[in-house]
């Protein structure tokens, strides 16, 4: 088995693999302040938790945004499996040329989802990551990534909101059943998932139209909330909640 982990700046997304398949995973708050020995602790429950107590964890993986959680992490994780943690970041040699301008400012999780993408379907692909940033990563079929795409991401936009405007109340991001609201929380909840849906569908427009050779490629969506803005966005065509976690299992069985 092997442990897989994407640490972004909110949440930490871990997961168990066995071969070409994600047998269960996890999302945690991402803190900086967890030990080594905490993380242990955590790991160990989570595993238990899911039935998997005692399992034998061959190896394990890290793809990370925030440094100050990635040691404690891949210490613990090598404590697991008895081996040493791959980090997985812009400097791996994973077949994907960078054709950018600063290769190495490129975060991880971009990285490992347009790894994933390009293997998975065969095609160029557009990642659409809608996470604490919501970022638009660039692949073709062959294994260049292009650049992309950063904007806020929905649930940061939708706090900042509410932070700064005392008489609107915080509430959950799920799609109301019509755009114009006939109460404040429905005016809110249509202004932000239908707002981050055709967000989506403009950058993406965009994006295709300055594709190289003028080629159509794969929409594929994956991050916190892509089964929620994905059913009013025309553009996405598929939802890949684990493509990350996919990437980094990729990645080890490349260079682990």
């Amino acid at each position: 088995m092997l442990l897989v982990a994407d640490v972004g700046n909110t949440e930490t997304t871990l997961g168990l693999a066995e071969g070409e398949r994600i047998l269960v995973h996890w999302r945690v708050n991402t803190d900086s302040a967890r030990t080594p020995d905490e993380v242990h602790l955590l790991l160990h429950g989570l595993l238990a938790s899911a039935g998997f107590a005692g399992t034998k964890i061959t190896g394990a993986a890290i793809g990370s945004v925030v440094p100050g959680v990635t040691g404690a992490l891949a210490e613990a994780a090598s404590r697991l499996s008895g081996t040493p943690t791959l980090i997985v970041d812009a400097r791996s040699p994973l077949g994907i040329t960078l054709a950018v301008d600063e290769p190495m400012t490129v975060g991880a999780d971009r990285i490992i989802n347009t790894l994933a993408a390009s293997r998975m379907y065969r095609s160029d692909c557009i990642v659409v990551d809608l996470g604490t940033a919501t970022t638009y990563d660039c692949i073709t079929k062959d294994g260049v990534f292009l650049g992309g795409v950063i904007q806020p991401g929905v649930r940061t936009s939708a706090e900042t909101l509410f932070r700064r405007t005392s008489k609107l109340p915080a509430t959950e991001l799920v799609a109301p059943a019509k755009v114009i609201g006939t109460r404040t929380e429905e005016c809110i909840r249509a202004g932000v998932v239908f707002g981050a849906a055709d967000a989506v569908t403009g950058i993406v427009g965009r994006i295709t139209a300055e594709w190289p050779g003028g080629g159509r490629p794969k929409v594929v969506a994956t991050g916190g909330l892509a089964v929620v803005i994905q059913p009013h966005c025309r553009v996405i065509e598929l939802v890949e909640p684990d493509l990350t976690l996919h990437g980094l299992r990729m990645a080890y069985a490349m260079l682990g």
